[in-house]
């Protein structure tokens, strides 16, 4: 198995377990998200109360998107234009610096069109970081594409690490 590193933060975000399509020349991987229903056991346990089996509070299901609760993804406030931007040159800047030549030639050339491309979306978009919430994280963007009821997922493809499991 797969297991795909925050470059930056060290935070599992993805896994083989999610197939990507790489998109924007390569920038940024799209990922399908499903939402499931999930059993919570809220550990009550009547008959230790004297009660029946029947009686207390009952467990409940609720609806969680597989990637953000498989790697316990942390949704952010929202960004605005001028706030995103600003976040991405702080982005390119400590990434860049992470890269090896091949990869970084790569991303400079074709980070600014990716970046236009989310701009383009950005009140669209749920924000998340790694489960560790460190400042210097790679952002993780969810959106629905038109008409769909599970989120799509967007990752930059070149701040992810591939580590063998």
């Amino acid at each position: 198995m797969l297991v795909y590193q925050d470059l930056l933060s060290g935070d599992e975000l993805l896994s083989d377990s999610f197939p990507y399509k790489e998109i924007e020349n390569g920038i940024l991987w799209e990922v399908e998200g499903k939402v499931r229903a999930v059993d919570v056991d809220i550990g009550a346990n009547p008959s230790a109360e004297g009660g029946d089996e029947d009686e207390g509070v009952d467990d409940q299901t609720v609806k969680v998107v597989d990637i953000v609760d498989t790697f316990r993804l942390q949704e952010q406030p929202a960004f605005d234009k001028k706030q995103f931007v600003t976040y991405m040159k702080r982005f390119i800047k400590l990434l860049s610096e992470k890269l090896d030549d091949e990869n970084k030639e790569h991303f400079k050339k074709n980070i600014e069109g990716a970046t236009k491309f989310l701009l383009s979306k950005i009140k669209d978009f749920q924000f998340f970081v790694g489960e560790s919430m460190h400042d210097d994280s790679a952002l993780v963007l969810a959106y629905y594409k038109e008409g769909a009821t599970d989120p799509t997922f967007l990752y930059f493809g070149h701040a992810l690490k591939e580590v063998k499991c």
